[in-house]
């Protein structure tokens, strides 16, 4: 009798994900521990051995025990394989006996720069890297008036480190906030115009010192924390001033 070849049938992967990803990517925060989940395959096995890849150089591998079949298998990515940039990761089985199989690829952009620079604030609240904003014209000296909460004003984020495509600026007028769209790529390098709508003013209210700061979220998360605030009066009457 002439036996049939068995033939073996190819491992189903999946791809790697990483649970940390925030928005784009992997920033600053996650890239403290950044790790990765592999999650079960069929004909998963005690003594198959899964290696793990970040950018086709290896990085961390398990070998399978009873107890981690059919659960997700979690790889820890040391903080030195992580540099800024789009990078691929992905994992191979081998089984005893066989040759290894790789897996399908997840592509991820990694950003470790901080909008605003590194945070110097001892109080962890503001980011001394970002520069209070700028007020147009004489407005530092006359502050805003009546005519300004039913037209708005104007006003100037000053470039920044690591500013960036895809940045998103949220400005706070006292307790109201205010979300811009993402930087473009010709506006990265060059202070930002924002136009303040009068509405949100009036909604803000009358103050003679009302704070006017903002931040930054990149495309993976990362947080500039607030600018200094700088304090501006507002009032109804033609009378103003600002102070910083």
């Amino acid at each position: 009798m002439i036996k049939t070849p068995v033939t073996q049938t190819p491992l189903q992967l999946f791809a790697p994900y990483l649970p940390q990803s925030n928005r784009q990517g992997i920033g600053a925060l996650a890239a403290n521990r950044l790790l990765v989940n592999i999650d079960p395959y069929p004909e998963m096995e005690s003594g198959d051995l899964i290696e793990l890849f970040w950018g086709d150089c290896y990085v961390a591998s398990t070998l399978l025990s009873e107890s981690d079949i059919g659960n997700t298998t979690v790889l820890h990515v040391p903080q030195s394989f992580l540099q800024s940039g789009k990078v691929k990761t992905y994992y191979r089985v081998t089984k005893i006996g066989s040759e290894p199989v790789q897996s399908p690829g997840r592509k991820i952009w990694v950003k470790l720069e901080t909008p605003g620079g590194h945070l110097v604030s001892s109080d962890g609240e503001e980011n001394q890297g970002l520069a209070p904003v700028v007020f147009p014209g004489n407005l530092q000296e006359t502050g805003l008036t009546s005519r300004h909460l039913r037209e708005g004003i104007d006003i100037v984020i000053e470039r920044y480190p690591h500013m960036a495509v895809y940045d998103e600026i949220t400005l706070r007028w006292g307790d109201r906030r205010m979300d811009f769209p993402a930087l473009t790529e010709h506006q990265v390098g060059t202070a930002i115009t924002l136009h303040v709508p009068g509405a949100l003013i009036r909604e803000a209210g009358e103050d003679d010192q009302q704070e006017v700061t903002y931040c930054i979220i990149d495309r993976v998360g990362n947080n500039s924390l607030w600018a200094p605030p700088r304090a501006i009066r507002v009032c109804m009457s033609d009378k103003a001033g600002i102070e910083r």
